[in-house]
């Protein structure tokens, strides 16, 4: 039995000084202080709604019940989604609100909650999963993550989410800084993945195929190898399980920001993409997934 009024407690806490993530920014967000985030404690959301585009075990054939948090820990300069993670477009909304909107998506049929981008305003999205589930949510709860996590917040996270969906971006510590602003981010990533693995392991599905439990790890192919795919690779299949799911994305292209970096300002060459299937083949993850160039 989870004690959610005592994770929410130490939750809210991680926010003064805030080390809700690896950033380690030390403002006072309960007082209203943003950091790197740009977050204070009101969780802005840019919509809600049932999504078909995820893995398949995720969208199943009812949809993902996707809740997109505006802001985000990372700085990307090819974000895809710049004007919800960069520029905060979203509306406040209250716990109760957060939490109506889980219980709406469970009414139409989704098939889990997914939070989308959540490690900023983890609190906030606990928070509304307990009044949720005391209204009679019965959904997995999915963390759709960056996979920039600190463990204090993962640990208080044990038990209350089933599914992981973290992406692993970079294979080292020098791209990681330079193209999403993520000090630290190959070592606090690898880490991450080591702790949720350790609570949900491999992912489990119902008899219908719809995942209940278990991590999802995604990667998306760089030019140029940017993302470092065979350190990647390698991490996933020594250090947790040749077992783990792994989504391999290609759906890269030159947003944002990504025009003032020459090595960004270009789509992936089939040969770069068929070097990252071929990393992940070597490596002998065998489970997952792959989009078409």
């Amino acid at each position: 039995m989870i004690d959610y009024p005592s994770r929410i407690k130490q939750l809210y806490a991680l926010l003064n000084p805030c080390r809700l993530c690896p950033h380690n920014c030390g403002v006072n967000r309960l007082a209203g202080q943003k950091g790197k985030c740009r977050t204070d404690t009101n969780a802005l959301v840019a919509s809600h709604n049932i999504h078909h585009g995820e893995e398949p075990p995720i969208s199943g054939v009812t949809g993902s019940g996707t809740i997109f948090f505006a802001n985000c820990s990372l700085s990307c300069v090819y974000c895809q989604n710049y004007p919800i993670s960069q520029h905060g477009n979203g509306n406040n909304v209250t716990i109760a609100a957060l939490a109506g909107m889980m219980l709406s998506l469970q009414k139409r049929g989704a098939h889990n909650i997914n939070l989308v981008t959540p490690s900023h305003v983890a609190p906030m999205a606990v928070e509304a999963i307990y009044e949720a589930r005391a209204g009679g949510l019965k959904l997995p709860i999915i963390y759709n993550c960056s996979g920039y996590e600190s463990l204090e917040t993962l640990a208080l996270l044990d038990g209350i989410v089933d599914i992981y969906l973290p992406d692993a971006k970079y294979g080292d510590e020098t791209t990681a800084r330079k193209l999403s602003g993520a000090a630290g981010y190959w070592e606090a990533n690898k880490a991450a993945l080591k702790e949720m693995y350790r609570q949900v392991g491999n992912m489990t599905t119902d008899e219908n195929g719809i995942a209940q439990r278990g991590l999802i790890i995604r990667h998306m192919a760089l030019p140029n190898n940017l993302s470092g795919s065979k350190n990647v690779f390698e991490f996933i299949a020594r250090e947790l399980s040749r077992d783990t799911h792994l989504s391999i994305m290609a759906q890269y292209h030159p947003a944002h920001r990504a025009g003032e970096y020459p090595e960004l300002s270009r789509r992936l060459t089939p040969d770069e993409y068929k070097n990252t299937l071929d990393a992940a083949r070597k490596s002998g993850i065998g489970n997952g997934w792959q989009q078409e160039l």
